[in-house]
């Protein structure tokens, strides 16, 4: 297993208590983007509701998706936001687009190089970061350009 991206100290992140984004994380873990989608009128959205935003269905499902998609917008960080990061920076947050889900978007960590630079539409793969030593083990959605 590689080194964390980013240091460690962060909060972890949790499915919220209410259960509602469970499927999405435990599909981190299993190293599949499960996103939610529409059983009636099969459009996705992203974050999880308990309705569809478009029809206004109850019937949502977590389907899994190609890890992949496309940078729609990005910030290189150069001042941390969080005490654990002091000593971190510059890093990159890209906002990733997926097409094949009526264009959803998901936020990580673009990897490589923090000076590297970032195109706009560049496809970028899932990185599936393992972090099973903690108290609650998770995973985290990073990003990589192909190439």
């Amino acid at each position: 297993m590689n080194p964390p991206y980013l240091n460690s100290g962060l909060p972890q992140p949790l499915p919220a208590p209410d259960g509602l984004d469970a499927a999405f994380w435990q599909g981190l873990t299993d190293e599949k983007i499960l996103l939610q989608s529409c059983c009636d009128c099969n459009k996705w959205q992203w974050g999880p509701e308990w309705i569809c935003h478009h029809c206004h269905s109850e019937a949502l499902t977590f389907t899994e998706v190609a890890p992949e998609g496309i940078i729609y917008s990005y910030e290189r960080v150069w001042h941390p936001v969080h005490p654990a990061l002091k000593d971190q920076g510059p890093y990159l947050i890209v906002l990733v687009e997926i097409p094949i889900a009526d264009h959803v978007r998901l936020v990580g960590n673009l990897l490589g190089d923090p000076h590297q630079d970032v195109i706009i539409g560049s496809q970028v793969q899932a990185v599936f970061e393992h972090h099973e030593t903690e108290q609650h083990p998770f995973t985290l959605l990073q990003w990589q350009t192909i190439n």
